[in-house]
């Protein structure tokens, strides 16, 4: 079963990458974009066929590896 993971910063984390990309779409004629966050995303193939226990195994990755919870957030697909 594939299960989809996005990570992004949590709200009143500074996110430069995100402002960077901000600037330079604004540079690029796109004056109306305010704000740009990024994240990053995960497409995960698991061998399970039970969907909850498939995204339950999938949580745990996160919590352990794949976001920061300090600073990250995760929702999984």
């Amino acid at each position: 079963m594939k299960v989809k993971v996005i990570v992004t910063l949590k709200n009143g984390v500074l996110d430069p990458q995100g402002k960077a990309i901000q600037q330079t779409l604004n540079g690029m004629t796109f004056d109306n974009v305010s704000e740009v966050r990024q994240g990053k995303y995960f497409e995960i193939e698991v061998n399970e066929n039970n969907e909850s226990k498939a995204k339950s195994q999938v949580e745990e990755m996160c919590k352990k590896l794949l976001a920061n919870l300090v600073i990250e957030d995760f929702k999984i697909l």
